[in-house]
């Protein structure tokens, strides 16, 4: 691949897949950590855990993993260019839901440690298959490049 990446291209795009994997990973984790946090009293030494494990997830995998991955990825669209086709502007569109996915889980994260559980187990496990279905679509657009 040309541009100003040159013999890196394929090292910036192997390395962009593998973050995204890590950032995917944990919004995958982090909702269904939810559902478990919520089955507990408030304060209890179990609640405690929960909002240990999942400031841990934050803050060691999923914030990390998603700055890493948006600018590999950044780089890998200066080089193609914006010009490279509608496939891709639909792309960043979606990862940019996605990023207010995680934008979200953070407030959530937010809320239960504060001792608030306004929202139930059964919402987090759907809110779950989120990141799934925009995984799903980033990933054709990617590879398949359909317009």
């Amino acid at each position: 691949m040309e541009g100003f990446l040159g013999e890196f291209y394929l090292w910036v795009k192997a390395f962009h897949i593998i973050f995204v994997i890590f950032w995917m990973a944990a919004l995958f984790m982090m909702p269904r950590f939810f559902a478990y946090h919520c089955q507990y009293d408030v304060g209890s030494d179990e609640d405690k855990h929960w909002i240990e494990r999942e400031t841990r997830l934050k803050k060691i995998i999923m914030n990390p993993a998603m700055m890493i991955a948006w600018t590999l990825g950044i780089l890998l669209v200066l080089n193609i260019g914006m010009g490279a086709g509608g496939w891709l502007h639909l792309k960043l569109l979606l990862v940019v839901f996605l990023t207010g996915f995680h934008i979200y889980l953070g407030k959530q994260m937010k809320v239960l440690a504060s001792g608030e559980h306004v929202r139930e187990e059964k919402f987090y496990r759907k809110i779950n298959e989120v990141p799934a279905a925009f995984i799903i679509i980033i990933v054709i657009l990617a590879v398949v490049r359909p317009f």
